[in-house]
């Protein structure tokens, strides 16, 4: 296969064997290249506040483009082994953790297909914070509703067209209120 281009977001609020938060997400874009993904661009570190509000300490959020010889599965998989080499436990949706590796998007690429993208867009913000899909959809039904998401992203996929609402991602940003983007506060 042929090198992909995919967009991916960072995160953590727990610290790791490679220290805080932001120390681990320096860490884990270091070793994306051992692992055959290449770091294309990383944007900046970011405070945001912990979702749902109260669940723990502030996150620290990035987003990286990545170039990769696999498919999304394929990355998906490498993405869940550097979470773990990082101590990653998933015992709670939404809940603290040391390392998050979002896959955001693979190109223009709608996974599995637009009808399940779709129910997973659509899904009530209950069952979001319960139900996790069985297979992976893509783009990230909700990457966007999220300045946490959507600021670092902006640093380095600015002009990426999101293949469903066809906006970009900063146009993506422009359109969320004011409140949740002032939310996200750049750490340098």
């Amino acid at each position: 296969m042929s090198e992909q281009h995919y967009l991916i977001a960072l995160g953590g609020n727990s610290p790791s064997d490679a220290g805080a938060p932001r120390a681990t997400l320096h860490a884990a874009l270091t070793r994306l290249p051992g692992m055959g993904a290449r770091v294309l661009a990383a944007s900046r570190m970011y405070r945001t506040p912990c979702f749902p509000a109260g669940a723990g300490p502030d996150y620290v959020n990035a987003a990286a483009r990545l170039a990769f010889d696999g498919n999304p599965a394929e990355l998906l998989l490498l993405l869940h082994e550097l979470e773990n080499r990082f101590g990653r436990a998933r015992v709670q949706r939404w809940g603290q953790r040391t390392l998050d590796l979002d896959l955001l998007a693979a190109g223009d690429r709608i996974l599995p297909d637009r009808e399940t993208f779709d129910a997973w867009q659509g899904l009530p913000l209950e069952r979001q914070m319960r139900d996790a899909p069985d297979r992976l959809i893509l783009p990230h039904p909700r990457l966007h509703e999220r300045g946490f998401v959507l600021v670092p992203l902006n640093d380095v996929a600015s002009d990426w067209v999101h293949p469903v609402s066809n906006l970009t991602v900063a146009a993506m940003l422009a359109a969320l209120p004011e409140d949740q983007v002032a939310e996200v506060v750049p750490l340098d």
